[in-house]
C-alpha cells in the first residue's frame, strides 16, 4: 500500500539521516522525500511518500516517534 508521513522534526544535523535510517534498517523504501523550512527556522517538515506493508509502517511511525528530533509524525488514510 502506498502511504504519505508528514514529519516534523528539529532542523539538526543528522536528524534527516537518522529518519530514513528507520526505514533503511527495516528494508522499506522510500519513493519520494522532500524536506521544507517551516515558519520556525528550527523545525523543517519532512514529507515522505513509500510503499509497505501497514503493519510495518505502523512499527515504523511508532519508532519515529521516539527519535529525539521528531517532533510530530502524521499518516493521513493510507491509499491503495
Amino acid at each position: 500500500m502506498k502511504h504519505t508521513l508528514s514529519i516534523l522534526l528539529q532542523n539538526e544535523s543528522g536528524a534527516l539521516m537518522r529518519v530514513a535510517g528507520l526505514f533503511a534498517a527495516r528494508h522499506c523504501n522510500i519513493d519520494t522525500l522532500t524536506v521544507a523550512a517551516t515558519e520556525d527556522p528550527a523545525v523543517s517538515q519532512l514529507t515522505l511518500v513509500l510503499h509497505g506493508a501497514d503493519a510495518t509502517v505502523e512499527q515504523i511511525i511508532k519508532q519515529t516517534r521516539k527519535l529525539v528530533d521528531v517532533i510530530e509524525v502524521s499518516h493521513p488514510l493510507a491509499t491503495p
